[in-house]
C-alpha cells in the first residue's frame, strides 16, 4: 500500500483516486475549491443550476466502460447531446455525417465544386476515425489505424486555417465556419474527429456535471479515500529529486507518490519546491508555452417556461454562427470583439426541468475568448474589469436576441464568468479550457496525440488533461489511467 496525494479533484483526479483507493492505496485528494469537480462541476443560483465548465463529453465507449469499472455508471444519467446549427445561410440539426454534408450543399449550391473537393478529403478522416469513436470490430480499428497513421503524417503540422484555405476563399462564410469548428488554428487532423464526435458521440449528464463529480466523490470516500476541500496545495515537497510530500501552509502530508491532477504550468513554475530539478531550458519552455483558449460565459435565469423556450431553441444546445469577417480572437485591442464573435446557447432546463424553478428556464451563453483581451481584462484595475465584463455580457445577450427576441426582458437572474474567473477558480493558466494550445505550430509536446504523465521528478506524475496536448475529458481520463499504472494500480 502506498500513500498517494492527488492535487485537484477534476475528472482526472477523481478517476485516479477511485482506482487507486480500490486497489487499497491510502489516497488523499486535495481541492482548493469548496466543491469537487474542477471543470466537471456546476453550481446553483436562486434555484437555477449552471455548469462551471464542461458542457459535454465524447469517447463514450471508453468513458462508460470506465464508469462501470469504478461502479458509478448507474448513478450518473448520461444522455445524448443533440445540437442545432444556425446561421444566415443554414439552420439544421444533422443526425449523421450525410445530413451535415447535405445541409452545406443545400445552403451553398454555388460552392458545390469546392465542397466536393473538401468533403472528399474529410471523408477519409471520418472513415479512419469512425471505428475508434464508434463500436467497431478489432479489424475495423486496425484498418482505421493504418489510414489514420497516413493522415497524421500528412496533417500533423498543418493548422485548420491552412487546410480549409485550400478549399474555400478566406473571406467566405464556409472558410470561417470550418476553420473555427474547434479551437483557433487547431491541427487539421482534428477535422474528422470533431465531426464524428459532434454528430455521433456527443453526450452530457442529465443531472448536471456536478452530479457526475459527486457520484465519483461519494464512491471514492466509500472506498476509504479522503477528500480535503478548501485546501490549496502550495508546495510539492521533494528530497533528492523525488516527490515526498505536499504542503498547505504549515501543514505537511508525507506521501510516496504525488499526482498533479491540475495545471501543468502551476505545478512546475509555482508548486515545485526545487526549481533546479528542471533544466533551465525546460522551465523556459513551460513558461512560454501557449495554452488553449478560454471562454466568456453568461448565466441567465429566465421568466419563460421550458415549453416556450423549446419552441424557439428546438434543442438544448444551439450554435449561433454569425462571426464577422474581422473577428480575431488574437486581436486583444478590439473592444468590439464580443459584438463580432459567434456564440453558443445551452439550456440545461430543456434537458432537465428540475434544473430550474417551476415554470421557468435557464440559459447559458458561451463565446470563446482570450484571457489577454483588452490588456488582460483591464490590466488589474477592478473597476475596468467589471466594466469590460458587463460590456461583454451585454453584447452576448444582444446577439442571443437574434434567436430569442426580447431575451433581455425575460431575465430575472444574470451573472457571467470570464477566462480570468476560470483561472481564479480552477488555477488553469489563462482560464485554459482544454490544456495546451491545439495549434500544431505552438505545440508543447512533440507528439500531439500522446499522453505524457511522466515528469523529471521521480514519483511525480501529471494526472490531468495537461498530460495531453489536446486535453478535454478523454485526455484527463487517459492520464488518470496511465498514472494509476505508474503508481501501481
Amino acid at each position: 500500500m502506498k500513500r498517494v496525494a492527488i492535487i485537484g479533484s477534476g475528472l482526472g483526479g477523481l478517476v485516479a483516486g477511485n482506482l487507486l483507493a480500490k486497489k487499497g492505496h491510502k489516497v488523499t485528494i486535495f481541492e482548493s475549491h469548496s466543491a469537487p469537480g474542477g471543470y466537471t462541476a456546476g453550481f446553483w443560483r436562486q434555484g437555477y443550476y449552471f455548469e462551471s465548465g464542461t458542457f459535454s463529453l465524447e469517447y463514450s465507449d471508453m468513458v462508460f466502460s470506465l464508469m462501470k469499472k469504478i461502479g458509478v455508471f448507474d448513478k450518473v444519467e448520461f444522455v445524448r447531446q443533440k445540437s442545432r446549427l444556425v446561421s444566415a445561410d443554414f439552420d439544421g440539426s444533422p443526425e449523421n455525417y450525410a445530413d451535415l454534408k447535405k445541409m452545406f450543399y443545400d445552403a451553398y449550391p454555388a460552392e458545390k465544386a469546392r465542397l466536393d473537393k473538401y468533403f472528399a478529403e474529410v471523408d477519409k478522416m471520418v472513415g479512419a476515425l469512425e471505428p475508434f469513436l464508434l463500436k467497431s470490430s478489432i479489424w475495423a480499428k486496425l484498418a482505421g489505424g493504418v489510414k489514420m497513421a497516413g493522415l497524421y503524417k500528412k496533417y500533423q503540422h498543418m493548422t485548420m486555417s491552412r487546410f480549409i484555405g485550400q478549399y474555400f476563399e478566406k473571406d467566405s462564410n464556409l472558410y470561417r465556419f470550418w476553420s473555427r469548428i474547434v479551437y483557433p488554428d487547431t491541427a487539421a487532423l482534428m477535422v474528422g474527429g470533431a465531426i464524428i464526435s459532434f454528430i455521433n458521440d456527443y453526450w452530457t449528464v442529465k443531472g448536471g456535471m456536478q452530479s457526475w463529480a459527486d457520484a465519483l466523490t461519494d464512491n471514492f470516500r466509500a472506498l476509504g479515500g479522503e477528500l480535503k476541500l478548501n485546501t490549496y496545495i502550495d508546495k510539492i515537497i521533494t528530497e533528492k529529486g523525488k516527490a515526498t510530500g505536499v504542503a498547505h501552509g504549515q501543514e505537511v502530508w508525507p506521501v510516496d507518490e504525488v499526482i498533479a491532477a491540475c495545471d501543468y504550468k502551476e505545478t512546475f513554475l509555482k508548486l515545485l519546491d526545487d526549481q533546479c530539478l528542471l533544466p533551465l531550458a525546460a522551465t523556459d519552455k513551460i513558461r512560454k508555452a501557449a495554452v488553449s483558449e478560454g471562454f466568456m460565459v453568461v448565466y441567465l435565469g429566465l421568466k419563460m417556461n421550458n415549453d416556450e423556450l423549446r419552441k424557439i431553441m428546438k434543442l438544448p444546445h444551439v450554435t449561433l454562427f454569425d462571426e464577422q469577417p474581422d473577428c480575431d480572437i488574437y486581436n486583444n485591442c478590439d473592444e468590439h470583439f464580443f459584438e463580432k464573435n459567434s456564440i453558443g446557447l445551452y439550456s440545461l432546463s430543456l434537458l432537465n426541468p428540475k434544473l430550474a424553478p417551476n415554470g421557468k428556464s435557464s440559459l447559458m451563453l458561451a463565446a470563446m475568448a482570450s484571457a489577454s483581451w483588452m490588456d488582460n481584462w483591464g490590466g488589474g484595475d477592478k473597476q475596468k474589469y467589471k466594466e469590460l465584463k458587463e460590456r461583454a455580457k451585454n453584447d452576448m445577450i444582444a446577439k442571443a436576441e437574434n434567436l430569442i427576441p426580447g431575451l433581455r426582458n425575460l431575465i430575472e437572474y444574470e451573472d457571467a464568468a470570464t477566462p480570468l474567473t476560470y483561472e481564479r477558480f480552477t488555477h488553469n493558466t489563462g482560464g485554459a479550457t482544454s490544456a495546451w494550445s491545439w495549434n500544431p505550430e505552438k505545440r508543447f509536446y512533440d507528439n500531439m496525440m500522446g499522453n505524457h504523465v511522466d515528469t523529471p521528478v521521480k514519483n511525480l506524475y501529471i494526472g490531468s488533461c495537461w498530460a495531453a496536448e489536446m486535453g478535454g475529458v478523454p485526455g484527463a481520463i487517459a492520464a488518470a489511467l496511465k498514472t494509476v499504472k505508474r503508481v501501481g494500480g
